[in-house]
């Protein structure tokens, strides 16, 4: 029996454990992939809070796992196959093993589309993101391709934009998506119904391969390629209806990161975030330990960990 067990090992919930291994519950992180989440695959992060040299997703992470570990918290590699949060004490089911808890935070990020682009994996995080606020800085004065139709594509290219780059805004539909619409700028060229097939690259990305509505292919040379396709999903399927969930699958969450059934918590992709940062699922990872602890204890109130 856990006081809390934290399933998703990533920025979210290493956070949460950070904070609840302190306070003295005992603690289980269970992780399927810890190298497989989008943190772990980015190669280079320069703007995490205190963290002032360069360094890796996976570095980040292994820092935050270490910090976890260092008071108490235990994690584990396997795959969830189910989970029963009703009544009292949580139960997880895994394949290799029976797991029981108090309370039980939700921390499994999202997952990725069920189709990438060729090349796209293999240079994720060599020329490859889904984060202008993150990357955009490390192409300062260079040619990138944005790709995508919504109004986070968008919300991106004028992210990017600030930075005074080359950009080939690459819609694969006639029109955008929605309300969104394209902004004015004067190093950025529009490519209507023109649908990406690879990303070219061995060990940095040198290209986008495309189909323009005319049929023809071509390749148009970039360093960076910004992918905002639709298809990625909170990964909450194996909550089985047990926690409301809204229309896209995001768990419904107060400000506390509370979910309506009690003992059940969120943090990170698995809410509305309105940004996808590893800082700002961090930072709900923490409020959802603190809301454990007020759960847990019974408290009217949630009391900070300020030391």
């Amino acid at each position: 029996m856990y006081d809390v067990i934290i399933i998703g090992g990533g920025p979210a919930g290493s956070s949460a454990a950070v904070y609840t291994s302190r306070a003295g519950f005992r603690t289980l992180v269970i992780d399927k992939a810890p190298n497989a989440g989008a943190l772990a695959l980015t190669h280079k992060i320069a703007n995490y809070p205190g963290v002032e040299e360069e360094c890796t997703g996976k570095e980040l992470l292994d820092r935050f796992r270490r910090q976890a570990q260092s008071f108490g918290a235990e994690y584990i590699q396997t795959t969830i196959t189910a989970v029963d949060v009703e009544g009292d004490v949580k139960a997880v089911f895994t394949a290799d093993g029976f797991f029981e808890s108090k309370a039980i935070v939700i921390a499994t990020g999202s997952k990725g589309r069920n189709r990438m682009l060729p090349g796209e994996e293999k240079l994720l995080g060599r020329g490859v993101s889904t984060c202008a606020t993150c990357d955009g800085a490390f192409f300062v004065g260079k040619r990138v391709a944005v790709v995508g139709d919504s109004e986070e594509a968008v919300d991106e290219v004028l992210s990017l934009a600030k930075f005074g780059m080359e950009i080939e805004f690459i819609v694969p539909r006639s029109e955008l998506q929605g309300d969104a619409e394209v902004p004015s700028h004067p190093n950025m060229t529009v490519h209507y119904k023109t649908r990406p097939l690879e990303i070219l690259g061995d060990k940095r990305v040198e290209g986008l391969r495309v189909k323009y509505p005319n049929g023809e292919e071509g390749t148009i040379a970039v360093d960076g390629v910004f992918v905002f396709l639709s298809g990625s999903k909170p990964g909450t399927d194996f909550l089985q209806d047990q926690v409301p969930l809204d229309a896209d699958g995001y768990m419904v969450l107060d400000s506390l990161m509370q979910s309506p059934v009690p003992g059940v918590f969120g943090a990170g992709e698995v809410r509305r975030t309105p940004v996808k940062q590893a800082v700002v699922a961090a930072a709900d990872g923490a409020i959802a330990a603190m809301a454990v602890d007020k759960f847990l204890n019974k408290r009217a109130q949630v009391i900070p960990q300020y030391k």
